[in-house]
């Protein structure tokens, strides 16, 4: 592997590090489960990326980058930006949910922040809505889409907050609501309040990345709360990370 930099994207659920060689390409990735002691982790994966890649420079990003030791400490927005101009190499919207936060960023034409919106004081707007809620319903991962794409009608989830809306789960299902029609109530409510931090929607569409653009099921109703297309940047877990190890190269 000719590595000539390493990016560390330290998230609130998972960890992700990439190593990058001198034209940006990806040559070397990792992914993991977020640890209680993010600092080790870090070290351990960097430590991994480094004895293929040697001494290169090293960025880091996310949620925990304050306690990883590297080169550079980057915000999450600047990274995520520069990831997803990296792999799309055009201006746009660019989503990213993850388990934490959401962000909604304009990037202009040369990968630069425009503005941006986030979504950090309520989970029910996360990642972590989606996983408390299917995780009551008992509904893996993989079924995710189809149960959504089968649904007959959506299920409302009037709840905002991930907890209240736990408990209103727990009342529709007792009172006999299908499951596929709650999955799908479930990402439109979710999609409606990422949609309302949108102040913009071009024409050519938004982009997505973060670990749950994984989700079909979400992409599909993101695209029907803001009626345009969603298009998942190409491995969106790493667009942030990405975008710290070009940091780290220039």
């Amino acid at each position: 592997m000719s590595a000539a930099a390493i990016g560390l994207d330290a998230g609130s659920t998972t960890c992700k590090a990439v190593a990058v060689d001198a034209a940006g390409r990806i040559v070397a990735r990792r992914i993991e489960a977020s640890s209680p002691r993010v600092d080790e982790q870090a070290a351990r994966m960097i430590a991994e990326l480094q004895r293929e890649a040697g001494g290169v420079p090293v960025a880091a990003t996310g949620y925990g980058r304050k306690r990883v030791a590297a080169g550079r400490t980057l915000t999450e927005i600047s990274c995520h930006a520069r990831g997803a101009f990296a792999l799309t190499g055009a201006p746009g919207v660019l989503i990213d949910m993850g388990g934490q936060d959401t962000k909604i960023i304009e990037i202009g034409e040369r990968g630069a922040v425009v503005d941006f919106a986030m979504n950090d004081k309520c989970a029910a707007g996360t990642g972590r809505f989606l996983e408390v809620i299917l995780g009551r319903l008992e509904v893996p991962f993989a079924q995710v889409a189809q149960l959504r794409a089968q649904a007959q009608r959506a299920v409302s989830i009037s709840s905002t907050c991930t907890v209240f809306a736990e408990s209103e789960v727990i009342s529709l299902l007792a009172a006999g609501e299908p499951v596929a029609g709650i999955v799908r109530g479930l990402h439109a409510s979710l999609a409606s309040r990422v949609a309302a931090l949108c102040r913009r929607r071009p024409a050519g569409g938004v982009l997505m990345s973060g670990g749950v653009a994984l989700n079909a099921a979400m992409v599909a109703a993101l695209a029907d709360a803001l009626g345009c297309a969603v298009r998942v940047v190409p491995e969106p877990q790493l667009v942030g990370a990405l975008g710290a190890a070009l940091s780290a190269l220039a």
